[in-house]
Formats: structure tokens, sequence, C-alpha cells
């Protein structure tokens, strides 16, 4: 009998993300039933990270757990986000579901805004990897058999070379004082394309890299 408790994972497809879930099943005490990711219509693109929804769907068919895609238009209003996210929250809470799971680690504004707005829907957040030492995490990531590409990066405060990279020791050494080695506060994303989470790694190559908004580089890359 099964007696594990079934979640929502929201689910960016990159390190955090990957770090999360990795805590999540080795807990024992949980089910992920479907892992969330907001995708930017138009563009079909995962919202913030940039990366296509083709990768996407090889990284949920490797870990073998249903994808709910929360479409958004582009520039799209907090007050969209948040209607578009509750139908979706509502749809698992009417199936029982109690509990969605979040990889973020140190930012209370952001924690606080999940719980708040889970708690409209009695649903309640699981941070799995909060408060944890992101210079030991971003360690453990790669000790563990993780393998990512950094996919964005915010051109104020990282130079473009730190986009579509290895997320590795060198890039980790490289990195100039004063960010987080996870990228936390939004300094970098990642898509992460094989670890112990994943049947398969997933394959794929490096695109163009562009500049957005004046600001942040991203790296296309392309499935193979």
């Amino acid at each position: 009998m099964n007696n594990k408790s079934k979640v929502l994972f929201s689910w960016s497809g990159g390190k955090d993300s990957s770090l999360a879930l990795r805590e999540i099943q080795q807990s024992q005490e949980f089910e992920v039933e479907a892992l969330v990711t907001t995708v930017t219509a138009g563009y079909d693109r995962v919202s913030m990270h940039g990366l296509r929804t083709a990768l996407l769907e090889e990284q949920v068919g490797s870990l073998n757990i249903p994808l709910e895609k929360v479409v958004i238009s582009k520039n799209a209003t907090n007050k969209e986000y948040e209607s578009i996210w509750y139908e979706v929250l509502l749809k698992y809470r009417d199936m029982g579901i109690e509990s969605v799971v979040f990889g973020d680690l140190f930012l209370e504004d952001i924690k606080k805004y999940r719980e708040d707005q889970l708690k409209e829907v009695g649903m309640r957040c699981i941070f799995p990897i909060w408060g944890r030492d992101t210079t030991r995490l971003a360690q453990d990531f790669i000790d563990w058999g993780f393998r990512a590409i950094t996919v964005c990066i915010d051109s104020n405060v990282l130079d473009k070379e730190f986009v579509g990279r290895e997320f590795d020791e060198q890039f980790l050494n490289e990195l100039p004082s004063g960010i987080d080695p996870c990228g936390e506060n939004g300094e970098f994303h990642t898509f992460v394309y094989d670890g112990p989470i994943f049947n398969k790694q997933i394959p794929h190559k490096l695109g163009d890299i562009v500049l957005r908004d004046e600001r942040f580089y991203y790296c296309d890359i392309l499935f193979v």
C-alpha cells in the first residue's frame, strides 16, 4: 500500500528544481503527481529561463512524471499569472492534493509570496532545500552527478562569457565575488540535462546567444 502524500512540484528545468526533486524523492514521504511549469505563449519557452518546451518535455519524459503547463501571454501581468496559476492549484486541490514543492533557497519575500498565494486556496508550501548553504549545495550538485548548462545570465552582474557554459567547478571558481553560487538572486539560470533523478541524459547542442531587454543574455539550447 502506498502511503506517500501526493504533491505538486514547481519545476523550472534548472538546478534548484532538480536538487529539490532529488530531496523529495529520497525522503520517501511524497509522490509527485505532476510537475508544474510556466510557459510563455508565442515563444513556446519556459518563462524566465527561456528553455524550449521541446527540451522541457524531454526532461519530464526522462523523469517519468506528468507535466502541467501554466501558459501565460507575453508581458503577462502578475494578475494574469496568478489567475491562471490559481486555476491549476484549484484543479489539483480538488483532486486531494494539499501541497506544492518549491526549490527556493533563501529569499524570504519569495517564500512569503508563495505561502500567501497557496494559503488562499487552502494549500501549503514545501521547501525541501530551504536554508541550505549555497556554496555546499552547488558543490553537491556537481558531486552527485548532475550536469547543467547556464541558459540565462544577468549582464548587470555577470559577463556574457558565463552564459552557455557548463555548471562545473571551473564555473564556480570563476564567479565574481558576491555572486551566489546557486544564482539565487537571479544572477543566472540553468538547464539540467543529466543527473541521478533522470532515466537518461537529454541530448542537446548550444545555439545562438542573444541579449534581451538590454540586460539578459540567453543561450538557446537545441534538442538533437
